[in-house]
């Protein structure tokens, strides 16, 4: 990856903070190798930890500047937007709970934003958070990883031209087996004790943590828009407070059916993302665990397992592909696309450029904050006995 020092001032580059990640933490790791990896941007600034000593431990680690590290969020970004030279953008690598105050706090002070997913905990916030960035014109981008895939966008654009007809029937799931014991109890485990706690995870876990995904990809795929759903939100292991394994039926405006599953206790999966979209003229199936692959069946010809790097893809998805066929893109690489492509939208707009649909290509706050409408809308069902909610 690529970090700033004291010397980083070169006209024209694009900086970054970060919010969270500090030592002891997963996802902002992810997220700095994530962009990283195609050197669009530097890493100038950070608030690392509410812990000050993590904070210089971590800034100290990755190379950064003492006085561009900062106590609080607060003081980062009135400091950070005050400066000649601050940052361009701030990425939110924190629990659920902290995101919109942070988002906000930043939005306010005149910076980009970049925020792990969910936007927020509460649709209120996310709605605020949208309207916010539009007021200021500011970009905001939402890291739903999984539509930075090569193949998940083609699928779109299989769907978008019309090549599998009219959409039917989508079917959808995300098992997983790491909370199939009670983890969160372990105090080592921080990564369970947070997400599985309603305070900092908000009101549901499995269908926030992974469900929001199932809805984000399948919107993006599809282009559907849900009507109604009706949702079971189990809490399979004793004395877990919020759900860990979800079942949700949709009904898309249209007419279209849907079927979502989403388990953080189906023993035997590790991060099994599946998505099976079905229409009048052929189906397309992706798998997030075989990322390379698109398996295509249409009425009229054998059934094709188009191979990313290999086969011909339409223009956008082909314009992100970086390694030939046989060399895996996985999930760095798709995290990767997603900020490289906000990244690269934030230089266009900053030299004066007009953005196109591909240049926006990214998860926007509108689509956070559908995904917290989900959640709301998932756990009002449940509560009701599984009774149909229109969304």
């Amino acid at each position: 990856m690529i970090e700033a020092s004291k010397s980083s001032g070169k006209s024209g580059i694009i900086r970054y903070g970060m919010i969270g990640g500090g030592e002891g933490a997963f996802i902002g790791d992810v997220h700095r190798k994530a962009i990283g990896l195609d050197g669009k941007a530097v890493l100038t600034a950070g608030c690392f930890s509410r812990n000050y000593e993590n904070t210089l431990a971590t800034g100290e680690a990755l190379h950064l500047d003492s006085e561009r590290l900062y106590k609080t969020y607060t003081e980062m970004a009135k400091a950070e937007g005050a400066r000649e030279d601050g940052i361009d953008f701030v990425s939110i690598a924190t629990p659920n709970n902290t995101h919109y105050e942070i988002a906000k706090t930043f939005l306010e002070n005149g910076i980009n934003v970049v925020c792990d997913k969910p936007l927020t905990t509460k649709s209120e916030e996310a709605d605020t958070l949208t309207k916010l960035a539009a007021q200021k014109d500011l970009l905001f981008c939402v890291t739903y990883t999984y539509t930075g895939y090569p193949a998940v966008k083609h699928a779109r654009e299989m769907v978008r031209r019309g090549d599998i007809g009219e959409i039917r029937f989508v079917n959808a799931e995300y098992p997983q087996e790491w909370l199939s014991e009670p983890v969160e109890k372990d105090p080592n485990n921080k990564q369970a004790a947070w997400r599985t706690d309603p305070k900092q995870s908000g009101i549901a876990n499995c269908t926030g943590d992974i469900g929001s995904h199932i809805e984000n990809l399948a919107s993006y795929i599809t282009g559907l828009e849900i009507e109604s759903l009706s949702a079971r939100l189990d809490k399979v292991v004793e004395g877990r407070v919020l759900d860990d394994n979800a079942t949700i039926m949709v009904n898309y405006k249209g007419g279209a059916k849907g079927l979502y599953w989403a388990s953080q206790i189906a023993i035997g999966h590790d991060n099994d993302l599946k998505i099976r979209v079905y229409g009048s003229k052929g189906a397309i199936s992706w798998k997030q665990e075989d990322p390379n692959y698109l398996k295509v069946t249409t009425l009229d010809k054998p059934a094709q397992t188009l191979s990313r790097g290999r086969d011909a893809m339409y223009p956008r998805p082909t314009a992100v592909i970086r390694t030939p066929s046989g060399h895996p893109e996985g999930y760095f690489e798709a995290f990767a696309t997603v900020y490289t492509t906000f990244i690269n939208a934030l230089a266009k707009k900053k030299a004066g450029g007009k953005l196109t649909e591909d240049d926006l290509d990214f998860p926007a706050p509108s689509a956070g904050a559908q995904g917290i409408k989900f959640i709301e809308k998932c756990v009002e069902s449940s509560e009701k006995g599984s009774a149909w909610i229109k969304f």
